[in-house]
């Protein structure tokens, strides 16, 4: 097996004294792990940062066995580390990939949303230019892998209009109407997932709640650890900003 191809780092274990396994997120061979001997050298640390992009090339004898992976940095988002909230989302976006696609399927849409929110933290740092992004994502991600929410109409009542609410069970829209007298106990419909455009701080918040309700569910249920960890370790440093 022989792969070259440009890829977002997503990933990086420690294996060995020296090497790494690396997981990369490819636009057309999806998520792909390869062993990077000295992963953990002086040299190579900055290069696999989560969010960089780099040149991959994978080789391996069979399809079974790990591949060698050697790297190459095409664009570094390294100065990002350097700050908070920037970093947190970058680990975030990541190992949400890493954790969630299955290997060796692939995934454009899912690739090309995450380097667009990984290019929206880099170009706005700030996070009210790339939280909006992060939660088309995760509702992108949610829809690839087979657990998208319903958004197209009313399930009680049919209608297109003022949709308001989501049935935290079914994933399906409920209009306001409908869904006022239990708005308690459904989540709220951010309007930017619908319309498009720009979002205040509330509907971003809510769009987070929304996504992370079905992340945890159905796709993070057995593997909440670290990884949920991150997210919210991002949500709350984004309450923060807003408060």
């Amino acid at each position: 097996m022989h792969l070259s191809t440009e890829a977002i780092v997503c990933a990086v274990l420690a294996h060995g004294e020296h090497g790494a396994i690396v997981r990369l997120l490819t636009p057309a061979d999806g998520l792909r792990a390869g062993y990077v001997r000295g992963g953990r050298s002086r040299r190579l640390r900055p290069v696999l940062l989560a969010g960089n992009v780099v040149q991959a090339e994978y080789r391996a004898r069979t399809e079974d066995q790990l591949p060698a992976l050697t790297v190459e940095l095409v664009h570094s988002r390294a100065p990002l580390h350097g700050e908070p909230l920037p970093a947190v989302a970058i680990d975030w976006a990541t190992a949400l990939a890493a954790v969630a696609l299955p290997e060796s399927q692939a995934y454009p849409h899912v690739h090309a949303a995450l380097d667009g929110v990984l290019s929206a933290v880099e170009a706005a740092p700030a996070a009210r230019g790339w939280a909006a992004a992060l939660v088309r994502y995760e509702l992108l991600l949610l829809s690839e892998l087979g657990f998208g929410l319903d958004l197209s109409g009313c399930i009680a009542t049919g209608t297109r209009d003022d949709l308001a609410f989501v049935s935290p069970r079914s994933g399906a829209a409920v209009s306001g109407g409908a869904g006022a007298p239990y708005a308690a106990r459904l989540l709220r419909l951010p309007p930017f997932l619908l319309a498009g455009g720009e979002a205040g701080w509330g509907d971003i918040l809510d769009g987070l709640a929304l996504t992370g309700h079905f992340l945890a569910r159905d796709i993070l249920a057995d593997r909440r650890g670290a990884v949920l960890a991150a997210r919210e370790r991002l949500v709350e440093r984004l309450r923060r900003v807003t408060a």
